[in-house]
C-alpha cells in the first residue's frame, strides 16, 4: 500500500486550524498555507498585484503597495462576480505556489495542505490521500473570529454564510475533529491520537 503522504486540512473560518496545523508541525508535518500563500501573492511586489490594479482599479490596492484586503473583502461581499474576478486571478498564482512548495519537499516528507475551500475547489480529493476537517458551530466560529481586529459580526457571518456548509465538509472527510468546546490542549491530543492512528511517522524528538 502507497504511503499516507499527502493530507488536506480544512474547515470553516475560525475552526481551529491554524492550531491543528500548528500541532501537526510539531509531530513533524510539513505545513503548506494556501492563506498564507495568497496574501504572499497578493502583497506588494507580489505576482498578483498588476492583474488586481488591471481588474480593480487603483483602489483595490492600499498603501503598502499590496492587495487592499478589507476593501477588497467588502466589494466581493456585495458582488458575486467581483468575487468569481478575484479567485480567477488568485487562485492558480496559490496552487502555482503550492505545486513548487510540494516540489521542494523530501520524498518522504508527510505534506499537510491547508486549504480554507479545499472542499469549495473541487479539486483536492484526487491531490491527496486524506482529508481533515476540523469542525465546530457557527456561534462558536462567530465568537472566534469576532475577537479578531477588524472583524464584526455581520462580516464574520457572511464569510461563513459564503463557505462550504458543516455537512459538505463532514461529508467529503476522512476524519473530523469537532472543535466546539475543547481546550488548545485537548485539541492538540486529538491531533497526535489521529496521526498515530494514520501510522503516519513518529514525532521528532524535542530539542
Amino acid at each position: 500500500m502507497t504511503a499516507l503522504r499527502r493530507i488536506g486540512l480544512t474547515g470553516g473560518i475560525g475552526s481551529g486550524k491554524s492550531t491543528v496545523a500548528q500541532a501537526l508541525r510539531e509531530l513533524g508535518a510539513e505545513v503548506i498555507d494556501a492563506d498564507q500563500l495568497a496574501r504572499e501573492v497578493s502583497a506588494a511586489h507580489g505576482p498578483a498585484v498588476e492583474p488586481l490594479r488591471k481588474q480593480f482599479g487603483p483602489q483595490s490596492i492600499g498603501a503598502d503597495g499590496g492587495m487592499d484586503r478589507a476593501w477588497m473583502r467588502a466589494l466581493v461581499f456585495a458582488d458575486p462576480q467581483a468575487r468569481r474576478e478575484l479567485e480567477a486571478i488568485v487562485h492558480p498564482l496559490v496552487d502555482q505556489a503550492i505545486q513548487v512548495r510540494a516540489d521542494r519537499a523530501t520524498p518522504d516528507a508527510v505534506i499537510v495542505f491547508e486549504v480554507p475551500l479545499l472542499v469549495e475547489s473541487g479539486r483536492w480529493r484526487q491531490r491527496v490521500d486524506r482529508i481533515l476537517v476540523i469542525d465546530c458551530d457557527e456561534a462558536t466560529q462567530a465568537a472566534r473570529v469576532t475577537q479578531r481586529p477588524g472583524w464584526t459580526t455581520e462580516t464574520t457571518r457572511r464569510v461563513i454564510s459564503q463557505q462550504a456548509t458543516r455537512a459538505a465538509r463532514r461529508s467529503a472527510a476522512d476524519a473530523v475533529i469537532d472543535n466546539t468546546h475543547l481546550s488548545r490542549e485537548e485539541l492538540s491530543a486529538q491531533v497526535r491520537a489521529l496521526w498515530g492512528l494514520w501510522e503516519l511517522p513518529p514525532a521528532p524528538p524535542q530539542v
